[in-house]
């Protein structure tokens, strides 16, 4: 299994969270799953909101395009991410809308 999924236009995310880190971002793969560094403490949602946060940019959508579907009070999340605009180097493109040429 991959970090990612395609589902039409949409991308799901499998994401495992290491939160009161000293900097935000993406650090890598870690198992089957994008490991991300957020700076905010799990309390109240916080880190929940800046992780959506982080992801709205790298994706280039608003912040209600990204949507945590499961994990809100675990460090391993599942996020879903409506028609990003913009692709990290990690993620290839399988949307059905691409046609990939296999000869």
């Amino acid at each position: 299994m991959t970090f990612y999924q395609w589902q039409a236009e949409d991308l799901v995310l499998f994401v495992r969270v290491q939160p009161r880190a000293s900097r935000a971002g993406i650090v890598g793969v870690h198992g089957d799953r994008l490991k991300v560094k957020i700076t905010s403490a799990p309390v109240d949602g916080q880190a929940n909101a800046d992780l959506c946060k982080l992801f709205s940019k790298v994706f280039g959508v608003a912040k209600s395009q990204v949507i945590l579907q499961s994990g809100q009070t675990s460090r391993e999340k599942c996020l879903l991410v409506k028609s990003p605009k913009k692709l990290p180097d990690l993620i290839t493109v399988r949307s059905p809308r691409f046609i990939l040429d296999v000869s």
